[in-house]
């Protein structure tokens, strides 16, 4: 299981929000290439990005910060955050980007997010943030009629890397992970779902670890770590 630090990027700063809102939001690191090298230095195996600015706007607005922090983290970089064409995939991959997170497109254009799965199998993560159990989108500012579950029936049969599932409600929070609601919708995923949002210390760890469930694929920390209420060599120790 993959222990997945978070980098979201707000105005070239690596931030954490509180439920998904833009206007609440503390600055962690001026630089977050900073934040990289740490994560770098702890072993860690994968890195997310979040332009945040980018998931609003529908522009790669944080492009340069990423392409700094990606010289810096030396790891499996994956990046989220106003993805809505083929172009802006290819930039990423070119600079070194691994995985490319779609969000707002699972539900407003699944053309191309088909498109992007047979264009580069294995290498696309379908971002499903769910606010009161329906997919959120536009940075988490619209709320669809589209459930969680129902995503994973658009693209069954495509090569798709993995889903991150976010209960945007916990995320910021520390008020421990939604285990409940990853776990049923991995039971209903033919690929492998990655929790996200509200990971509060080690026991969050543990509890998401022992499901011992064959599709469940990792945990994002947040702000977790950046207020240190966990450590992630020890997370990553227990994930394996």
């Amino acid at each position: 299981m993959l222990i997945i630090p978070a980098i979201d990027l707000l105005g070239g700063k690596a931030v954490r929000l509180r439920q998904g809102d833009m206007d609440d939001y503390k600055i962690y690191f001026d630089d977050p290439a900073e934040a990289a090298v740490q994560f770098r230095e702890l072993g860690i195996k994968r890195l997310h990005i979040v332009d945040l600015d980018g998931a609003k706007k529908g522009e790669m607005t944080n492009f340069e910060t990423i392409k700094r922090i990606i010289k810096k983290a030396d790891m499996e970089i994956e990046v989220g955050g106003g993805i809505r064409n083929m172009d802006r995939i290819k930039a990423y991959f070119d600079i070194g980007v691994k995985y490319a997170i779609l969000g707002t497109v699972v539900i407003k254009d699944p053309e191309f997010v088909k498109k992007a799965a047979e264009t580069y199998p294995d290498r696309i993560i379908l971002g499903v943030d769910a606010k009161d159990g329906y997919v959120a989108t536009e940075g988490w500012y619209e709320t669809s009629e589209t459930k969680a579950e129902d995503v994973l029936k658009t693209y069954a049969g495509y090569s798709i890397e993995s889903v991150i599932y976010t209960d945007i409600s916990r995320d910021g929070m520390l008020q421990g992970l939604n285990i409940e609601a990853t776990a049923a919708l991995a039971d209903k995923s033919p690929w492998g779902v990655i929790a996200s949002g509200g990971l509060k210390d080690i026991s969050d760890v543990r509890a998401l670890y022992g499901l011992k469930h064959p599709n469940i694929k990792g945990t994002i920390a947040g702000k977790a770590f950046y207020e240190g209420t966990i450590d992630l060599k020890e997370a990553a120790s227990i994930a394996g």
